[in-house]
């Protein structure tokens, strides 16, 4: 596994470069007091959570809203597959570029509930509109980039502007659809972001071949004056709540989150104990800050309070092992058909490439479906599907074909996309108007825990069982999306609101 030269520099560089969480809400109202019917929305009615947008003004927002989304997730796919390409003009080692994609997870991990929590207080669309902002900005950074610590700190505020996007995106979508078309939004959701993760390799490569690395990032600029333009016009403005918000509750929320997907990441990439250890133990303490200080919240930053929903709680656990699924795959099946099969690097985008696309396929056919139909029910079915796709994986023998391979995947794709529309609607359907930011906090969160903890067992296969390490690593993933689709089914069981 490859290991982090200059680890500690670039650990610090990281961690210092995290804006506090008040310059973040600084920064909101300062462009609030310039910009103010931008991000006020001050020539909007407040939208009620249920009753949705006008048909005409809708679809513009679900545009606005689709495409910021579209631009983010794209931006991770290129950025993690021109990484040996930025690696060589910067003059740096393959392990250390890894902080180039290091960077934006922490950032958006760090803040994603702090954000969310800010988006019930002062707005959504204030939230988002600024987080658009920062992105293209952050975007511009990283385009004017010379060095990997200059390309490192632009990724960091990119993943802030990122994460203020993912963050409030889902409840945002609750107000911008009717209760019973839901499903349909969240469906166009999921089906933008696995088109986007779909054709986030062939852009890259198609962008690489006509010009260099920073016009990945530079084409962000004219996507993002678009949606921006476009969410002033037409997001709506949703309801405020009357509480402050906590700043002290964010720093232990990000120290707490942050470190715990660094350490992750760090014996992921095989980092010594001495180092990710103590980053565990950090991870640890302030979690435990976290949750002493909000025991008495009217609104819990991170939102125990609507882990007491039964629904809730369960369909947070389907999405993080559901998603740690995903990640067992995504890192272990390069290796596998690289190493053992001997494709080659382009070989093996094509074989990936199925599973998104049929994500993206299944997406609206799926969310118009949980509009009528349980999540338990269908989640649990497509989750079986992923289960029975990932031992089927495991099963290839010595010398698959590619259509060997890409039935597979396909199958793996259906069973992921079936259950990712349904159980986004659960999760935001399940939790109270009041609580739309804290629940599309989670829908975040639960992703990024999925797929480091996903990662990082992969590490832990290689490091057992080095010749059969990515076997062992799939055969993981049929245990987690099992259990995720167990408990799916067992959202049969209890109510389908608080």
């Amino acid at each position: 596994m490859p290991t982090l030269p200059a680890h500690i520099g670039l650990e610090t560089l990281v961690l210092a470069n995290l804006p506090p969480v008040g310059q973040i809400v600084e920064g909101i109202h300062r462009m609030e007091r310039s910009v103010p019917m931008v991000l006020t929305g001050s020539t909007d009615v407040v939208v009620t959570s249920g009753e949705g947008l006008p048909p005409g003004r809708r679809g513009w927002a679900a545009i606005a809203l689709l495409l910021a989304v579209a631009m983010s997730t794209l931006d991770i796919a290129i950025a993690n597959t021109a990484l040996p390409t930025i690696a060589m003009d910067l003059h740096t080692s393959p392990g250390a570029s890894i902080w180039i994609i290091n960077a934006y997870q922490l950032a958006l991990i760090a803040t994603a509930l702090p954000l969310a929590s800010l988006g019930e207080i002062i707005g959504h669309k204030r939230v988002f509109v600024f987080g658009l902002v920062l992105f293209v900005l952050a975007s511009v950074g990283c385009a004017a980039s010379w060095s990997l610590a200059s390309l490192t700190t632009a990724r960091i505020f990119q993943g802030l502007g990122g994460s203020a996007i993912m963050s409030v995106n889902a409840a945002l979508i609750r107000f911008i659809y009717p209760d019973s078309m839901m499903g349909k939004g969240m469906g166009w959701n999921v089906l933008i972001v696995g088109t986007s993760f779909a054709i986030g390799p062939t852009a890259a490569s198609l962008i690489l071949s006509a010009g260099p690395w920073p016009l990945l990032f530079a084409i962000n600029l004219p996507l993002g004056a678009l949606s921006f333009f476009l969410s002033v016009k037409y997001l709506p403005a949703t309801p405020r709540a009357p509480y402050r918000f906590d700043f002290v509750l964010a720093l232990f929320n990000a120290g707490g989150f942050g470190f715990l997907v660094l350490a992750m990441g760090e014996a992921t990439h095989g980092v010594s104990w001495r180092i990710a250890g103590p980053e565990f133990l950090l991870a640890v303490m302030f979690g435990l800050l976290l949750l002493r200080r909000q025991v008495d919240h009217p609104a819990p930053m991170l939102p125990v309070d609507l882990f007491r929903i039964p629904i809730f709680a369960l369909s947070t656990v389907t999405a993080v092992c559901s998603f740690a699924t995903q990640g067992l795959a995504f890192v272990a099946l390069p290796f596998y058909f690289e190493q053992i099969l001997g494709r080659s690097q382009i070989a093996t985008g094509f074989l990936i490439t199925p599973w998104p696309i049929m994500v993206a396929v299944m997406a609206t056919i799926a969310g118009r479906l949980a509009d009528r139909y349980s999540a338990g029910i269908l989640g649990g079915a497509g989750l079986a599907v992923l289960s029975l796709g990932m031992l089927c994986l495991t099963w290839m023998g010595p010398h698959p074909s590619d259509w060997d391979i890409g039935w597979r995947m396909a199958m793996c794709g259906t069973g992921f996309g079936f259950f990712q529309s349904p159980n986004l609607r659960v999760l935001m359907g399940s939790a109270p108007p009041q609580r739309a930011g804290g629940a599309s906090g989670i829908v975040t969160t639960a992703r990024i825990l999925g797929q480091t903890t996903g990662a990082a067992l992969v590490a832990l296969c290689f490091y057992l069982e080095q010749s059969h390490g990515p076997m062992l690593a799939l055969a993981l993933g049929v245990g987690f999306a099992g259990a995720a689709s167990v408990a799916s089914f067992l959202r049969l069981l209890v109510p389908a609101r608080a």
